[in-house]
């Protein structure tokens, strides 16, 4: 058994820190969040996600999990905070993994193995994080050990892809390597990618990057698809019919904790990544062309309301972090719309979630943002004759286009503005 402080109680952390506790060690979730904190003293979830509170029981019927503010010595100390961007430099902020460490700093010993979950810019283990733990007068790879190993989970399916998909595992040297696998080994099943710490920084950032690259590259083909009048999402599924494309789907925008962030993170210091910068102007730029086509359809009609469905980045989940639909609300009222807003997720943002029949009333166009799946079968006869126009525009191709239109919708969807 290991004794292992893990800072950060989040998405990432918290479910990490309670399979270790589930799988032999004794482990101690740190959280600089007093109220993170003591739902966790309490037994209760600070958020919810499927399994996490039974996971959450079975450590404390263990005795093997607890919630402190503050850091205490252990075996090994794993940080799983977040990495904001900074969106005035295009770079990393590392204030809460330098915070972290800095905590750790005060009770690092010999043999100690430190861990890096968080994501991080490549060489950052190499270089800052060596720089600060070397304050306790310890020197890295001789007294202690630092490795990165970031994490590979999707909100909504986190227990079961940090259990089962494959892991990169990057030490500063071969016996940190070695230690974090044999960690990591007690609770994931998928396959342990052996490598060095800024190799797998550098891995993390590219896996997100391709993604961002290739949503990118969709949504271009969705414009141009507008411009020839064809119906982008149709070309696209025969297209990946082709053993060698895999094109994604074109959307409002990317958003997230990763893919609409890593990349800068990849390219904030390398001389050559206009590809990648350009894919993340296209991203970026996609709710002014939904903005654009919602002008198109309301032309003509004064004082225009719109009504969002959906504001959380992706479908069937509450996480509205950098989700596109912020910087599509912020447009349409700086346009004068009256914007209103509808998530079944969603329950506190930073913008006032109303129900479905109070959202559309009075509406004259509904723009739906996220691929929730209630939106899939919706039918308008839900909120009957409420709505002052009717509109609405599909940015995620989700809506049954047959049910909207036995309600005389004129329905429009990215990359198939002409086709419906």
């Amino acid at each position: 058994m290991s004794k292992i402080c893990v800072l950060g109680q989040g998405y990432i952390g918290l479910p990490t820190a309670l399979l270790l506790a589930n799988n032999g060690h004794e482990v101690v979730g740190i959280d600089v969040n007093k109220r993170v904190v003591d739902s966790l003293k309490a037994g209760k979830m600070p958020f919810e996600e499927k399994g996490f509170q039974e996971l959450l029981d079975g450590a404390i019927a263990k005795k093997a999990f607890r919630a402190e503010s503050l850091v205490e010595e252990a075996d090994a100390f794993m940080v799983a905070v977040p990495t904001p961007f900074d969106p005035e430099l295009r770079m990393a902020d590392l204030k809460y993994v330098v915070s972290a460490c800095e905590m750790i700093v005060p009770h690092l010993r010999r043999g100690n193995l430190v861990i890096i979950e968080s994501t991080i810019p490549p060489n950052t283990c190499e270089k800052k994080i060596k720089q600060i733990l070397e304050k306790s007068t310890l020197k890295m790879c001789e007294d202690f050990y630092v490795s990165h190993c970031p994490e590979r989970a999707i909100p909504g399916n986190t227990l079961h892809e940090m259990v089962y998909n494959d892991r990169v595992i990057g030490g500063i040297n071969e016996e940190s390597t070695r230690l974090t696998a044999d960690l990591y080994s007690s609770f994931v099943k998928g396959d342990l990618h052996l490598t060095t710490s800024t190799t797998a920084e550098m891995i993390k950032l590219m896996e997100n990057t391709f993604r961002d690259v290739n949503i990118a590259l969709a949504n271009e083909f969705a414009q141009i698809a507008d411009d020839y009048g064809i119906d982008v999402w149709k070309a696209i599924e025969i297209a990946n019919k082709h053993p060698r494309v895999n094109i994604l789907k074109p959307g409002p925008g990317v958003g997230g904790h990763c893919i609409a962030i890593d990349p800068w993170f990849l390219t904030e210091n390398a001389n050559n990544s206009s590809l990648i910068m350009m894919s993340r102007q296209i991203n970026d730029s996609m709710p002014q062309y939904v903005l654009k086509m919602v002008k198109e359809m309301l032309a003509g009609i004064e004082n225009p309301t719109v009504t969002v469905f959906g504001v959380a980045y992706k479908g069937d989940i509450a996480d509205t972090r950098a989700t596109p639909a912020k910087k599509f609300i912020k447009l349409a009222e700086k346009e004068g719309y009256r914007v209103k807003i509808y998530d079944p997720f969603v329950k506190e943002w930073c913008y006032s979630i109303l129900g479905l029949e109070e959202a559309v009333e009075g509406s004259d166009c509904i723009v739906v943002l996220t691929d929730h799946s209630e939106f899939r079968e919706m039918s308008p006869e839900k909120f009957g004759g409420k709505m002052k126009k009717l509109n609405i525009i599909d940015t995620r191709n989700i809506i049954n286009i047959a049910l909207w239109k036995e309600s005389r919708y004129i329905i429009k969807t990215i990359g198939n503005c002409f086709g419906q």
